[in-house]
């Protein structure tokens, strides 16, 4: 398991074993891959970040995961993997999410993306991501690190 303060000073727990946090998580986070390039969202207010979001009433993780992507980017999941979760614990509320990897197979032009102003493809992340105002707090903490680490590690990437 790993500690880190997030860009608000939240304390974070990140862990790669299922369900680490809770069997039930409220929120989900995709990290995408589409044609070798990463797939991002572009966030109305917080600016580029993976796509990601509330677990509805009834609906499972991975059914979130693949809806939040649909929602935000028009990404049609090829194949998503479990990674992990998070949990963000602040004075108001914790939060937390189950991780993900998403190979997109397709993006499909919407009418809306709700919140987002939809995809963004990115061949790589720049070196001062934490301190590029184009992305999301979401991006700037140690989760992201950790997870690209993973993803190479365990070969997701083609």
């Amino acid at each position: 398991m790993y500690t880190f303060k997030d860009a608000y000073n939240n304390q974070v727990f990140l862990s790669f074993d299922s369900q680490a946090f809770s069997k039930t998580p409220r929120h989900v986070w995709v990290v995408c891959r589409y044609q070798d390039e990463w797939l991002l969202t572009n966030h109305s207010t917080r600016g580029w970040e993976f796509p990601g979001g509330k677990v509805e009433e009834g609906e499972t993780p991975e059914e979130a995961a693949a809806r939040e992507v649909l929602e935000e980017t028009g990404g049609i999941i090829e194949n998503l993997t479990y990674i992990g979760q998070y949990k963000v614990a602040s004075k108001e509320k914790t939060i937390i999410k189950d991780i993900y990897f998403a190979h997109v197979k397709a993006l499909i032009q919407r009418q809306s993306y709700l919140e987002t102003k939809g995809p963004v493809l990115l061949e790589s992340f720049p070196d001062n991501i934490k301190k590029n105002e184009t992305f999301s707090f979401i991006m700037k903490d140690n989760v992201l690190q950790y997870v690209l680490k993973y993803i190479n590690f365990h070969k997701l990437i083609n």
